[in-house]
């Protein structure tokens, strides 16, 4: 069910709230350009094994960089790109393999259908086939199935958390222990909000399928250790959901053995689209827990 606020907000605020680059003045396109520039010097630094297909579809490919030769096994970072389930690719979404391989981290990001050829369903699925897929070829590819973190960012770290949900009655569980933890950044975990808007128009999104793959409305026992994050210069609805979602995180895991292991804090002086660029970067809020979360036993 929706929140009190979001019955509140007219469709001009939604529009607003849920627009990332209202905060920046509309042109993002530099951060993208960014993406791709770090991507392709990522390409032309470290290894990488290209277009591993993980289902049947086309889309259903992901991009792998191994880490160096040592004594164990190392862990895996699996990045999942947002763009509101309907742009971008994991080509440009390679840029974190510069922080992760020279830290002995292995590293994959994935690609999905994107919509209005797949519903936000459907992505979902494609994405935990995906770290299904990861986890059985750990062996082959030489990473510890057991140590693999999933990130995402925006509509990737939506995505990221709907791989950490147990006994969700719309695709089969996944293996035991897998992943070992989740790093959010600047997500959307309620989908309501979206419906009627101009980014609902390639989704068609309708109450009941958005709150199927709403995980702040789903039980979340079971629920790995997370890192929740979201920068300075964001809306107050994209600061709000993942403050939200991390507290319904926090409460869910508070009887774990572990403690509850979860993180939430705002990055500053970083927006929605540059805030991920910190991913797996040494010196950095972000970047140093997210590195914290992979390389514990």
């Amino acid at each position: 069910m929706s929140t009190d606020i979001e019955y509140r907000m007219t469709l001009a605020d939604r529009e607003r709230e849920y627009s990332p680059s209202s905060c920046i003045g509309g042109n993002y396109q530099p951060f993208l350009d960014e993406y791709r520039d770090r991507s392709e010097e990522a390409m032309q630094r470290h290894a990488v094994v290209l277009n591993l297909s993980y289902g049947e579809k086309a889309s259903n490919r992901l991009d792998f960089f191994p880490a160096p030769v040592a004594a164990t096994l190392p862990p895996l970072l699996v990045f999942i790109h947002g763009g509101y389930w309907q742009e971008l690719t994991k080509t440009s979404s390679l840029f974190p393999a510069n922080g992760c391989v020279p830290e002995g981290i292995a590293f994959a990001a994935i690609d999905y259908t994107l919509a209005p050829e797949a519903s936000v369903l459907d992505i979902v699925r494609e994405c935990r086939a995906a770290l299904r897929w990861l986890h059985a070829q750990g062996a082959a590819l030489g990473f510890d199935p057991q140590r693999i973190v999933v990130a995402g960012s925006s509509a990737g770290a939506h995505l990221a958390a709907m791989c950490c949900l147990r006994g969700w009655s719309s695709d089969p569980d996944l293996p035991p222990g897998l992943p070992q933890a989740a790093v959010l950044v600047s997500g959307i975990y309620v989908l309501e909000p979206l419906i009627g808007t101009s980014i609902d128009a390639a989704l068609s999104l309708n109450p009941d399928e958005a709150a199927l793959v709403s995980p702040g409305l789903l039980p979340l026992d079971g629920f790995p250790p997370a890192l929740v994050c979201w920068g300075e210069f964001e809306t107050s609805e994209f600061k709000r959901q993942g403050a939200e979602f991390a507290s319904r995180v926090d409460r869910a895991r508070s009887g774990s053995d572990t403690g509850t292991g979860v993180s939430a804090f705002e990055v500053p002086s970083r927006n929605h689209f540059d805030v991920i660029l910190d991913l797996a970067q040494r010196d950095t809020p972000l970047g140093d827990a997210a590195l914290a979360l992979l390389t514990r036993p």
